[in-house]
């Protein structure tokens, strides 16, 4: 089991440790022997290590999927699926499939969001009240060696956090409920109203992107607009699950096990 470099989990290292060594944990009931390595030690583990049948990463340095591209292994989630969802390629894959987008224009301001990876930091993903601060924010992105970025509209509505795992684990949660949250932005839409919505449909359609990318676990975030629609504004590899450990973890066991 490969653990995330600190830098790709701001203000979550414990969460996003607990979730794998959860995992492990019924790993070790069923009999599998389980080693856990930082993917920032990685290169020093590995070598003349026994080779693994199977591999749980969560690592998104680029060395460790180069290293995992080249492992005959069971894969979960797989380093071209990692590298697909890093923000300007999963745009791209969102608007080929159809998933429910923010619109590009609207009068409500808008995000932007650096585009070559996960957000590190609270920098990477801004809010803009209108188009002159948009065009200051993306300069001093610029300024920060960052040219591949995203804009959106802001989307006014419910802020929902999803978790899953193929094909069929799937929970939703409204952040401002329980007041968890990496960088506070979910306030900006304000308290949850809770507006009905099809979640099943959501599944679906959570479903059919982490096919698309190429996940099995996987985490993101839609907002629910008061008629019931929605549009995806984030989608993620392996997050922390922090709502639905436990549960979690028996899915993604099970997963490794079919």
């Amino acid at each position: 089991m490969i653990e995330r470099a600190e830098q790709f989990s701001p203000n979550s290292v414990e969460k996003d440790r607990a979730i794998l060594e959860a995992v492990a944990e019924r790993l070790r009931l069923r009999g599998c022997e389980v080693t856990t390595v930082s993917e920032v030690s990685l290169g020093s583990c590995a070598q003349g290590g026994q080779t693994p049948c199977a591999i749980l990463s969560m690592a998104r340095l680029q060395e460790t999927l180069e290293w995992l591209k080249a492992q005959d292994a069971r894969i979960i989630n797989r380093p071209e699926g990692v590298e697909n969802c890093r923000r300007s390629r999963l745009q791209a894959v969102m608007e080929r499939i159809g998933v429910p987008t923010p619109p590009r224009e609207g009068c409500d301001g808008y995000w932007l969001k650096r585009g070559d990876g996960a957000a590190q930091g609270k920098d990477d993903v801004v809010y803009c009240q209108d188009g002159e601060a948009l065009q200051q924010a993306i300069r001093l992105m610029e300024q920060r060696g960052i040219s591949d970025y995203t804009v959106s509209a802001h989307v006014r509505g419910d802020v929902v956090k999803f978790y899953g795992v193929s094909p069929d684990f799937f929970r939703y949660y409204y952040p401002t409920d329980d007041g968890q949250t990496k960088f506070g932005d979910e306030q900006r839409n304000g308290a949850a109203h809770h507006y009905a919505f099809d979640v099943a449909g959501m599944q679906r359609e959570a479903e059919r992107l982490a096919a698309a990318v190429g996940v099995e676990v996987y985490g993101g975030d839609c907002i629910v607009r008061s008629d019931g629609s929605y549009c995806f504004i984030d989608f993620n590899d392996w997050p922390s699950f922090s709502r639905c450990r436990q549960e979690a973890a028996d899915a993604i066991a099970e997963r490794l096990r079919d």
